[in-house]
């Protein structure tokens, strides 16, 4: 389904334009995605400092191409000829599924002008126009002093920023926080090794196996079973997630988007020996330039097979292999809710140390809801 906006943005000059999504970066057609890729780049690194949610042009289109599982749609907010954020909702294929995922993300530069306000009109117009009633966004909330926020879980609390009178402002929810965790690449791993001991000695009927993608033939199922519970097994609060189904099919999409963008991804998993049930995994992701932050993805054990350090085990495993898959990045990232303590516990005791905190907002929309406000 195409999404055309009868919106009329009242601020001059203003467009909200929807994103062209080219073969190839060096395709005629690819100057918008460019530009896309450019201001995420830059509103990424302008709120919180740093550089490591840096995408490529080249990485991250493939994960803009139409597949059988999301719809995602994408505008470029353009002011006066010029691109100055985008906005983003992501809608699940899931039979049955209510929710869709969305972002507005503009240049501070511009904030404070309506223009977040106009674009979110677009969002719950688009939502509404693939009959979802769900809304969910994550964002990022650099600390700062003076008021805070607190979700219902009662773990962890966000300053009430701008960005967090946007959520309010538009009818949004705090329902939990996650923090953002980070391990030096450039330190010590004696710590690792040790506690990889521990692991192996209170794991003694799994061990471990690794692969980098493409994943290979005899672990495809098992791979895809546990990543259908990444939907279902991590704590999520009040918000919703759709039980998702995979299969070899989607595995096969999954890897093509990683490699295809030049990105190098490592998977170590826990397999039950006497069984050769995959049960817990671990995900390692870099792209083309070794020399920036890696990035730790999905983590899961299987609820009936926890209680044996499985999730200590691949953690370990996984970060003391990486070195040589990429020895100049200097760091892993990582994201938890901020109620997973087991998780959390481990992610401690590895190393990581919490770096920065977002929070997780959800909306439901009435039927009766006017969504035509704007501040």
């Amino acid at each position: 389904m195409t999404v055309t906006t009868d919106i009329r943005p009242t601020i001059r000059d203003l467009e909200f334009r929807p994103l062209t999504i080219p073969a190839s970066v060096d395709a005629p057609d690819a100057t918008d995605f460019l530009a896309m890729t450019e201001t995420r780049n830059r509103v990424y690194r302008e709120i919180s400092g740093h550089d490591d949610d840096y995408y490529s042009a080249e990485a991250l289109l493939p994960h803009y191409l139409p597949d059988d599982y999301e719809l995602r749609l994408v505008w470029l907010a353009v002011l006066e000829g010029r691109v100055v954020g985008r906005v983003g909702v992501d809608v699940p294929l899931e039979a049955g599924s209510r929710a869709a995922y969305w972002l507005v993300e503009l240049l501070p530069e511009v904030w404070g002008r309506g223009i977040g306000s106009a674009a979110y009109q677009l969002v719950e117009r688009a939502a509404r126009a693939h009959g979802r009633t769900v809304l969910q966004s994550w964002a990022q909330h650099p600390d700062a002093p003076g008021e805070r926020l607190d979700p219902p879980t009662g773990f962890g609390s966000i300053p009430l920023d701008h960005g967090a009178r946007f959520f309010l402002r538009h009818g949004h929810a705090l329902e939990q926080i996650e923090r953002r965790s980070v391990f030096d690449l450039n330190g010590s791993f004696d710590q690792v090794e040790r506690l990889l001991g521990e692991a192996c000695d209170a794991s003694g009927g799994y061990r471990v196996v690794q692969w980098l993608l493409p994943t290979p033939a005899e672990y495809v199922d098992g791979y895809a079973w546990m990543k259908s519970r990444m939907s279902t097994d991590v704590p999520a609060a009040a918000l919703e997630f759709d039980e998702e189904s995979w299969d070899a099919a989607r595995i096969a999409v999954h890897d093509d988007r990683y490699l295809s963008g030049g990105q190098t991804v490592q998977v170590t998993a826990a397999q039950h020996i006497a069984t050769g049930e995959l049960c817990g995994f671990n995900e390692l992701v870099i792209g083309a330039d070794r020399s920036r932050a890696t990035h730790q993805e999905d983590t899961l054990v299987l609820k009936e097979h926890r209680g044996h350090k499985l999730g200590l085990l691949v953690k370990c495993a996984g970060l003391l292999s990486w070195r040589t898959v990429a020895p100049e990045s200097p760091r892993v990232v990582t994201y938890n809710a901020e109620e997973n303590r087991p998780m959390l516990d481990i992610n401690e005791a590895i190393g990581f140390v919490p770096a920065s905190y977002e929070g997780a907002w959800k909306k439901v929309l009435e039927a009766t809801d006017d969504s035509g406000s704007t501040d």
